[in-house]
């Protein structure tokens, strides 16, 4: 039933900001609101700050989320899957930072940043039937974050790996340096 979809129940709770045009000045508009949620994030210890990122190396995928609370690396995650495609290694990194945000004592809003907002939206979409254990495992997190307090919100950034924002650089720079040595070619196909 479309009533009993989460982003139906909690529609102000889940907020997207994507960068719509890629002009001049509405990226460095929306650089500067990153850069501004930094400085907010670090003197609100309620706000969880997720940077997420994923790569795929030699169909190797490496994917990392960061949290932040009050400008310290609280935690960090750090998988590497074989065989998936870019948008399932995404919304993984995407679903590991949720689920250890959610799981932080006080926490009453999370922020994720990601260069891949689009598969972050990918959570919300029902219709979509590869995805849907991410999305299930994903919403049932943000079910119980939203059901433990009714002002507790989440809002997705996008930060285009392009736009050298400190915090998103840092992670993709990570995703990249990794270099997978295949010790059994025989079963990757």
């Amino acid at each position: 039933m479309p009533d009993q979809c989460l982003i139906d129940i909690f529609t102000k709770q889940s907020l997207f900001y994507i960068l719509k045009n890629q002009s001049n000045n509405n990226f460095n508009a929306h650089l500067q609101s990153l850069n501004n949620i930094t400085l907010t994030f670090s003197l609100d210890s309620l706000i969880a700050l997720v940077v997420a990122d994923a790569s795929i190396k030699n169909h190797i995928a490496t994917s990392i989320a960061h949290i932040h609370i009050q400008n310290k690396q609280v935690i960090k995650t750090i998988h590497h899957i074989v065989n998936i495609t870019t948008t399932k290694a995404e919304l993984f990194s995407v679903r590991c930072g949720i689920n250890q945000a959610t799981n932080l004592k006080d926490i009453s809003k999370i922020i994720i940043v990601t260069d891949s907002i689009y598969s972050a939206k990918k959570i919300f979409d029902y219709s979509l039937y590869p995805f849907q254990i991410y999305m299930a495992a994903i919403l049932q997190e943000l079910r119980r974050f939203f059901n433990s307090n009714s002002n507790n919100t989440i809002e997705f950034w996008e930060c285009p790996s392009c736009s050298n924002w400190i915090l998103h650089k840092a992670i993709d720079k990570e995703t990249k340096k990794f270099h997978p040595s295949l010790t059994l070619l025989w079963k990757v196909s």
